[in-house]
């Protein structure tokens, strides 16, 4: 998702620092970057004025927080654990000037505890991208508690200017797209467990009959299903209600290290970046 977040900054002119724990994750970053571009470019007319000419040059690395003493705004996009974006926003706290935003693309993790770490709960916000970022319109817009008006807007121009619409809702675990998706998949994935259908036509049905894009095991699959169990986690844990409960199934692919696409096996099996059964 932060290799995603960060090309659609790139497309749209913005400078861009890519921030990770190694350079080999960097590297990495940039390579699917590379590969999306390339993509993209075979559906785009070459006269398409609304996309910058080299959006690679407007990036660069670093493993070193002390390069964002001079940003605007901050997008976080590490994994879905409360204690690893916690040490995030400390470090985003200590290096960036007073006047930084700070966004976090989280999946479920409530924003107004994000902004409880900060001195500026005020510029604190929730920018729930979808994936893949570049294909996708629509960015949910979380508002904390403390969220200023002014932060509010200056997100929502920000990702204007992305050709995206930020659509606002309130601060609350998993917001309204997760807080309904992950429940439908993790009852998908129970449906699955209880051998009721294969895999196929589960997501068969949500295709055909509710003209869905991809069924609830194939967006598992491109989301991580880890991150499915993060969230699911994280809302079970927040809203003490057992309907959160993540699946055995879910759990025991986890611990399988089949994560869906990023494994390469999931819910299906992926080969050169397509899908399998």
């Amino acid at each position: 998702m932060g290799s995603g977040v960060a090309q659609a900054l790139a497309q749209a002119g913005k400078r861009v620092f890519l921030l990770d724990l190694s350079e080999s994750v960097l590297d990495k970053a940039l390579l699917e970057i590379k590969q999306n571009l390339r993509f993209q470019r075979m559906f785009t007319k070459k006269d398409d004025a609304t996309t910058a000419k080299d959006p690679l040059s407007l990036i660069s690395t670093t493993t070193d927080y002390r390069v964002l003493n001079e940003v605007d705004f901050v997008i976080e996009n590490v994994t879905e654990s409360w204690e690893t974006k916690r040490q995030v926003f400390v470090e985003l706290e200590a290096n960036c000037p007073t006047r930084t935003i700070f966004s976090s693309n989280t999946s479920a993790i409530p924003i107004t505890r994000l902004a409880s770490v900060t001195k500026r709960p005020s510029q604190v916000i929730g920018t729930h991208f979808m994936n893949p970022v570049a294909l996708k319109p629509v960015v949910e817009v979380i508002r904390g508690f403390h969220t200023s008006p002014e932060t509010v807007q200056a997100t929502l121009d920000l990702l204007a200017s992305m050709g995206k619409e930020g659509v606002l809702v309130n601060d609350s675990p998993g917001f309204v797209s997760n807080r309904v998706l992950m429940l439908t998949v993790n009852e998908a994935i129970f449906v699955l467990q209880d051998q009721v259908a294969i895999a196929e036509d589960i997501d068969r049905i949500f295709r055909l009959c509710f003209g869905h894009k991809m069924g609830p095991l194939e967006t598992a699959d491109l989301i991580g299903l880890d991150t499915i169990l993060s969230s699911l986690e994280v809302l079970y844990e927040s809203f003490n209600d057992p309907k959160f409960k993540p699946s055995p199934l879910l759990r025991k692919l986890v611990a399988a290290g089949l994560l869906g696409r990023k494994s390469g096996r999931g819910f299906y099996s992926y080969g050169d970046g397509d899908r399998a059964s």
